[in-house]
């Protein structure tokens, strides 16, 4: 069977884009995204999106290692884009059905770049909501770790976050994977490392299911989020997120509004594979 599929970039978060229509597309399960994503016998990728493009605009997500997350900012960001093109549209203002509930997108599309603003999810604080096993909401909580005392600070954002702020130093490498496996986190959690410079957050997430990403988005909404909860920030005002692929413009309003989430997303290439041949390589 034949698989057609589009190459696209969010700050060097990229994704393997497949139409949801696509007669094939149904044949992608957790093992054959994974081997897709392969970077060394597949195409290579972060994750693969299926995103629907006709009567309702939609995406479904399955990352690198064949988990099935809630939702990806910057998969949301390509997927409007993938849908702006095959609409055939220089803009596209409109709501994505999405694992974590509807998100409203404006894509402002020029040759294969574009900037997409995404109105994120209204950010969580409710422990049972995150979902993680304590009593309180971690805001700047201490948060112990193989003996290693941490300030914290715990949101949904559709998806499991955890945001510190301490300088933890080369020891992020092995706390990221760490807490992303937490028995205090049923679904796993993804954890970000932040830091102020000037009037940017500098931001470095292990992403559940994908290990160190360049970009995050709903981790860039998360730190974010944890910035103005802890008053390292501002609500309402925009807040500059610079991941190792690129920044984000972040802005967190009131705690009932949604977070908003604004950055770039390009169509790299298009491509056909052979999904026999890919499961014999495995």
């Amino acid at each position: 069977m034949q698989l057609r599929f589009a190459k696209y970039e969010g700050l060097g978060n990229d994704f393997i884009v497949v139409a949801a229509h696509d007669e094939a597309a149904s044949a992608i399960d957790a093992e054959t995204a994974r081997l897709l994503c392969d970077r060394h016998k597949g195409v290579g990728a972060d994750g693969v999106l299926l995103v629907g493009v006709r009567d309702v605009l939609s995406m479904h997500v399955i990352n690198a290692d064949g988990s099935v997350p809630e939702m990806c900012g910057n998969g949301l960001r390509v997927a409007a884009l993938f849908a702006a093109e095959a609409q055939g549209r220089d803009r596209l203002d409109a709501d994505f059905e999405t694992g974590a509930g509807p998100h409203t997108v404006s894509v402002a599309r020029t040759a294969r770049t574009a900037w997409v603003d995404v109105g994120m999810r209204v950010p969580s604080l409710v422990p049972a909501e995150i979902p993680v096993a304590v009593d309180a909401p971690l805001v700047d909580a201490d948060f112990e770790v193989d003996g290693m005392m941490l300030r914290v600070t715990a949101v949904s954002m559709g998806n499991p976050h955890l945001v510190t702020f301490e300088n933890v130093g080369e020891r992020r490498r092995t706390l990221g994977p760490r807490l992303e496996r937490d028995p205090r986190f049923p679904a796993g959690v993804n954890v970000g490392f932040g830091a102020f410079e000037g009037d940017e957050l500098v931001l470095h997430v292990w992403e559940r299911g994908a290990g160190w990403t360049l970009a995050c988005g709903t981790g860039a909404c998360a730190a974010a989020v944890a910035a103005v909860e802890t008053g390292r920030a501002k609500r309402g005002e925009p807040i500059a997120v610079r991941l190792p692929g690129g920044k984000l413009t972040i802005r967190v309003g009131e705690p009932h509004e949604r977070v908003r989430m604004g950055g770039p997303a390009r169509h790299v290439f298009d491509g056909v594979v052979d999904l026999e041949a890919l499961r014999s390589s495995a």
